[in-house]
Formats: C-alpha cells, structure tokens, sequence
C-alpha cells in the first residue's frame, strides 16, 4: 500500500533531486490501483507535464515496468509496438515513471515529467528509491 505520507516521501527525495539537477518538475505517485495519491509541481515546471507525470506513473503500475524500458519495447518492430494508443491514451512511453515495490510486490509508482527522458527517469529513481 502506498500512503500519502509515503507518497509525500517519494516525492521529497525526486524534488531533492530535480533540485540538485535545477529543473523544475512534475512529480507523481499512484498506489496498486494506478490512482493519485499525490503529485507536486515545482515551480517552474511545465504545466503540460503535470498530466504526463500522472500517466507516467500509471503507466509504470498498469505494466509493471519503468516507462523507460516500455519505450524500448514499444518502437516499431518491437513486441509492445502501438501500446501507447491503448488505454484511452493513458501510457506515456518516455522515461520517468517507475514501479514502487514492497515485499517483492509492485504497489505503486512515481511519474516525473519536465525535463530529458534521462532527468526525468533519474529524478524517479531517487524518489523510488526512499520507498
């Protein structure tokens, strides 16, 4: 189960990271049934990535994978090719949304979205990374 005071955690630990790195942010978490448990925007931060950080982390909960390998997966020829367009539009396939496990169990995630695929995902990264 991912709580708010856990969601709050997760998202402390990304916006240290986002500001270490000075960019600004969309960050969101979701518990086992892709649903927000909260999302911050820093100052700054692209309102058109507020909406993606919250598909981002469905989508890492919905497939149980961080976004960034999905997008791997899902360029053409690959085995997950098209999957962007199901879910009435809700999978983001860029990097920055990953899992959050517990006892070897997926129970949520965290979406970040605002900067390169490769900010975003590292800013995720430290916020799984207190969970």
């Amino acid at each position: 189960m991912v709580t708010l005071e856990d969601a709050r955690r997760v998202i402390s630990a990304a916006e240290k990271k986002a500001l270490e790195i000075g960019q600004p942010m969309n960050i969101a978490v979701v518990d086992a049934g892709g649903n927000l448990v909260a999302h911050v925007r820093m100052d700054g931060a692209w309102i058109g990535s507020i909406d993606i950080s919250i598909k981002k982390a469905y989508t890492s909960r919905a497939f149980d994978i961080a976004t960034k390998d999905l997008a791997e997966h899902s360029q053409s020829g690959g085995q997950f090719f098209g999957i962007h367009a199901s879910n009435n539009g809700k999978i983001m396939i860029f990097a920055g949304g990953i899992p959050l496990e517990s006892e070897g169990q997926v129970v949520g995630a965290i979406g970040v979205s605002g900067g390169s695929g490769e900010q975003d995902h590292a800013v995720a990264e430290a916020g799984a990374a207190v969970f």
